[in-house]
């Protein structure tokens, strides 16, 4: 029963999934802050009548810096711990041999078992 959930909690989907949730989630807010900013640069009529407005950078800088907060939590958190157990529990298989290196390798030993062939024939008789 626990091999199940822990095959389940490992799958890289679910994970990924999770992580571009939360990171989509608060890039958002940084896009809405930023948006904010540059909306609030805009006059108004009310800043001919009553003077300088308010600057919004506060709240841009503090939804980025929020923003860099949480993807380095979700990183050291979520995503090393998870690359780890991945690793330990389910370690990845040795690349194997690329399909040309073998195909080279038989075409040498072919050669190897012709040239061995050749030598083995005596030398009056040849094949046509």
């Amino acid at each position: 029963m626990l091999t199940g959930f822990k095959n389940f909690l490992l799958r890289g989907s679910l994970v990924d999934l999770a992580v571009a949730v939360i990171i989509g989630t608060a890039f958002g807010t940084v896009v809405t802050a930023f948006t904010a900013l540059l909306l609030a640069q805009i006059p108004t009529s009310n800043d001919i009548f009553v003077g300088a407005k308010e600057g919004t950078f506060g709240y841009f800088f503090n939804a980025l810096v929020a923003f860099l907060l949480l993807a380095a939590v979700v990183y050291f958190f979520v995503v090393l711990p998870y690359t780890k157990a991945k690793e330990k529990w389910f370690p990845s298989a040795p690349p194997g041999t690329p399909e040309d290196t073998m195909l080279l390798r038989e075409i040498r030993d072919l050669l190897v078992a012709q040239a061995a062939a050749e030598k083995a024939e005596p030398e009056g008789e040849h094949k046509a």
